[in-house]
């Protein structure tokens, strides 16, 4: 999609973070946004903002974790624009609780954002993307964690299932004349240690509100430290617009990870090299 002029997107997550970066430098190269978020006075506020610059944008307040929701604000994406040209599943939560203190509200609430989401971005907006025989793409972000798996088990686990669905389904949608790119951003500056935020009602008396006494420890810190020196959104936005002209299938923010992810697959080759050279009993 080398020309993105009068193009459309549909971008979740869209009210601050890469998903508010992503929609800003769509924006900023002639693509029409629809912006969407559960925060709807949020995502209201910076749909404004970017419409005062003369951006062609419009928001829908959309809880990704329902399916209904997603169907709703694909509808008023085409009542919107027409059509869509580029789907953006950015929306994302942290947390979900560790090993021994995790509850399935928790599961059900990281799953449904990270990747149930995607799940059904693909489902309800691929279709859409096809209908117009213009092509398009599909950018889902990930995380390095979706690589190493380095953080809680929940976030870790929708991660990797992010690039895995990523993978799989970049052949298949090639042959549809659909891209699909898969973002691993590292550190950048979000409000990801404020997830609790976007708990929706129905699980909020289910899911534990965050330990204030955990936000004090050493590793709440360093995390804090490292997202306030991240990477600034707006950059990484500029990077996927770039990775949708030309169909990138990864989309990194930096290098800073990259011997983690090569530790891991020395470690998968290590794997095979265990067996190399016997004969399986058939």
């Amino acid at each position: 999609m080398r020309d993105l002029a009068g193009k459309v997107a549909f971008v979740t997550g869209a009210a601050s973070g890469i998903g508010l970066g992503i929609a800003e430098a769509l924006a900023q190269s002639g693509v029409k946004v629809m912006m969407a978020d559960i925060d709807g006075a949020a995502v209201e506020r910076e749909a404004l903002r970017l419409a005062a610059t003369n951006a062609d944008v419009a928001w829908v307040r959309t809880d990704v974790s329902l399916k209904a929701d997603l169907q709703a604000a694909a509808d008023a994406t085409i009542e919107r624009f027409g059509k869509v040209h580029i789907l953006v599943n950015n929306a994302g939560v942290g947390g979900g609780g560790g090993y021994g203190d995790w509850t399935d509200a928790q599961w059900d609430w990281v799953l449904g954002v990270n990747l149930m989401s995607v799940v059904w971005g693909f489902e309800i907006f691929g279709p859409l993307i096809e209908s117009h025989g213009d092509g398009g793409q599909i950018v889902s972000t990930a995380s390095m964690a979706g690589l190493v798996a380095a953080v809680a088990p929940g976030y870790n686990a929708t991660k990797y299932g992010v690039v895995a669905l990523s993978e799989g389904l970049r052949p298949v949608l090639a042959a549809r004349g659909i891209g699909v790119s898969v973002l691993c951003p590292g550190w950048v500056r979000t409000r990801i240690m404020e997830s609790a935020r976007a708990v929706p009602e129905r699980l909020a008396s289910k899911v534990p509100p965050a330990d204030p006494a955990a936000a004090e420890s050493d590793m709440a810190k360093m995390l804090a430290h490292a997202i306030n020196n991240g990477v600034d959104p707006l950059y990484v936005g500029e990077l996927v617009v770039e990775a949708i002209r030309d169909d990138w299938p990864y989309i990194f923010t930096d290098t800073q990870f990259e011997m983690g992810v090569e530790a891991r697959f020395a470690g998968i080759k290590a794997g095979f090299d265990k067996v190399r050279g016997r004969v399986p009993r058939r």
